[in-house]
């Protein structure tokens, strides 16, 4: 992979160990062989690698970019191309400390370590696609792109953090800021974190604000999007040999077709199948491949494919990792990467953005009773709607009723398998006894109530943002990527697609019942109907069906969940019961707590972590 890591400390030691910063920059590089960049002073020192790479130092200051980062201040722009990012990032701060940050643009992290003022500012961009992890050890600042780069420095032994593992099998992941081991935390998109004199402050330089009374003529925010998603993309395929993901969705589909309109040329488009009923989309991607004339690549992904992958995905995640859509995602970008290329571009980011995704629609349901108000439910309709038994259509409309009168978000995360499940009933009295099972929850509601939004539709928006696009999306398709050698970039996720969807009113985002509305509808005679008309899909992992039908793999899984009987963690009489007849009545649902348990194990084997 590549990334940025180092520390900082206000005492000054006057020297610094090479050895120091050559260790923790070595998991920076242990998959696509980046060169290692490094420089250090009296009060720390940073290493970066990767292309996209930038050092500037001088006596009193060290700082480091990673990424496509930019200036939208003219003068700053300016010096930035005469004398790099790195160096005009020094200067702004100077001149204006951390408020440089809010002229900052692009994919990028950063650290700024002031030997002056004996400050440290660390910071990622607004969307979140470039991570950064810190901690403190000792008198010292350390961060990195990976928990495993903080690890390599001395004397900081990781500790497993039991919540973050509660965390993980409620969200499938750890969301931050909290991180898998104690003691260590990630910064938000859009935050940035101050440190000085040894305290430690995290603020954040810029906020999704939706502007929601705005009104357009539709030519106007037509053009305006399709000039947005073209300069996107053509940022995003500026330099290496570029190809893009084709799951045959509106996204995938979007960018391929814009990235044969920027170069000039036919795009490298790259698809995923699986020999599964149900869950193989190749058509889809073959009419876009089609339909844009793109040099179209395929590959299907088999049982034994998902062997091999399984500990090699949770060797690339820093933390536990349970998206089980980061198999096929591998083997795509390792398709690419086959065919030379070295720079995947990938649609996320389209769904959270415009609102793609299923759950909006059924919100919108849910929210046509629970806007009513509350004396005409309570008094007149719920009385009369619970006097008959739950059968037939009645059943249906006391369940409808129930479900909308859950508060948000709550009602938006009713399905959580693990609460559907129950804590109790999968965790060993200790585990549980020694967490917070109600976090999760005021996460989500702080999130949700934090959103500088009015309407229904742009706050499940921000909630998705944060924990499904930041925390789950962007991780899988960089790790997979990573490990198949290739940087991946998000063209949809550029400043300009981001500040547009901020000013598009919420009806056009999600019309009734209607996903995408605006979206669709600016793209009508871009893409094929077909793309247009069909319902959401994307790499979905058959792992549930595969996981009774192939010997090898449900071996692998069974393996997996009887060294995890041995840690204290999972109650053992749970795993027999989900692995016997919980997933012989439905594969496909119970097939999915398997696998996010079975890739905890497997995390905690290939780091060598104990709970």
């Amino acid at each position: 992979m590549s990334g940025l890591c180092g520390w900082f400390s206000c005492e000054r030691p006057g020297s610094v160990d090479p050895q120091v910063i050559a260790t923790m920059g070595a998991p920076l590089s242990r998959f696509d062989g980046s060169t290692v960049h490094s420089a250090s002073t009296g009060f720390g020192a940073v290493a970066v690698a990767g292309a996209s790479a930038n050092i500037y130092r001088d006596d009193e200051r060290l700082v480091a970019v990673w990424g496509k980062a930019r200036f939208s201040d003219a003068e700053l722009a300016a010096f930035s191309q005469q004398h790099g990012i790195a160096h005009a990032l020094a200067q702004g701060f100077a001149r204006k400390g951390t408020d440089v940050l809010t002229n900052l643009a692009g994919a990028f992290a950063l650290a700024i370590l002031d030997g002056r003022g004996g400050e440290a500012v660390l910071a990622i961009d607004r969307m979140g696609t470039r991570p950064l992890c810190y901690s403190v050890a000792g008198d010292k600042l350390v961060f990195g792109s990976t928990l495993d780069a903080i690890s390599a420095f001395p004397a900081n032994t990781p500790e497993v953090n039991r919540q973050a593992i509660y965390d993980y099998i409620y969200f499938h992941m750890v969301p931050g800021p909290r991180t898998i081991h104690v003691g260590r935390h990630r910064l938000l998109p859009g935050s940035f974190l101050h440190w000085r004199n040894g305290k430690a402050e995290t603020r954040s330089y810029w906020e999704m604000r939706f502007v929601e009374d705005e009104r357009r003529p539709l030519p106007e925010l037509n053009k305006g999007f399709l000039d947005a998603v073209r300069k996107g993309v053509r940022e995003a395929a500026q330099d290496g040999t570029v190809g893009t993901f084709l799951s045959g969705g509106t996204d995938s589909s979007t960018v391929a077709g814009m990235l044969g309109e920027v170069t000039g040329k036919a795009a490298r488009t790259y698809s995923i199948g699986f020999e599964a009923q149900g869950y193989d989309e190749m058509h889809f991607a073959r009419i876009a491949a089609r339909h844009f004339g793109t040099k179209h690549n395929e590959y299907y992904v088999t049982p034994d494919d998902v062997v091999t992958a399984i500990p090699r995905i949770a060797a690339v995640h820093d933390q536990p990792f349970g998206n089980s859509s980061a198999v096929p995602t591998y083997y795509c970008a390792k398709l690419a990467k086959n065919d030379g290329v070295d720079t995947l571009l990938g649609g996320d980011g389209g769904d959270e953005l415009f609102g793609g995704n299923e759950r909006y629609a059924k919100q919108y349901l849910y929210s046509l009773y629970s806007d009513l108000p509350r004396a005409l439910r309570k008094g007149l309709i719920e009385p009369v709607a619970f006097l008959a038994p739950e059968f037939g259509i009645v059943g249906k409309v006391q369940r409808y009723i129930r479900n909308a009168s859950l508060p948000m978000p709550a009602r938006y995360d009713n399905y959580n398998l693990l609460e559907r499940l129950g804590a109790g009933n999968i965790f060993v009295p200790e585990f549980l006894g020694a967490i917070d099972t109600l976090q999760p929850r005021l996460m989500l509601e702080h999130a949700y109530e934090g959103a500088r939004a009015l309407s229904l539709i742009n706050r499940m928006l921000a909630l998705d943002l944060r924990f499904t696009l930041a925390d789950n999306d962007l991780p899988k398709v960089t790790r997979s990527c990573e490990l198949a050698g290739v940087e991946a970039r998000y063209p949809l996720l550029s400043d300009s697609i981001v500040a547009f969807s901020a000013g598009l009113s919420p009806y056009l985002k999600l019309k009734g019942t209607r996903l995408r509305y605006f979206f669709k509808e600016a793209l009508r005679g871009f893409l094929p109907d077909e793309i247009i008309a069909k319902t959401k899909h994307g790499f979905g992992l058959p792992f549930g069906p595969w996981l009774q039908t192939y010997r090898p793999l449900r071996q692998l899984a069974l393996d997996s969940l009887a060294d995890l009987k041995k840690r204290s963690i999972v109650r053992p009489q749970f795993i027999d019961e989900l692995t016997s007849s919980l997933v012989e009545s439905h594969a496909s649902y119970y097939g999915t707590m398997v696998w996010v348990l079975m890739m905890l194990e497997q995390w905690l084997r290939q780091h060598g972590a104990t709970e």
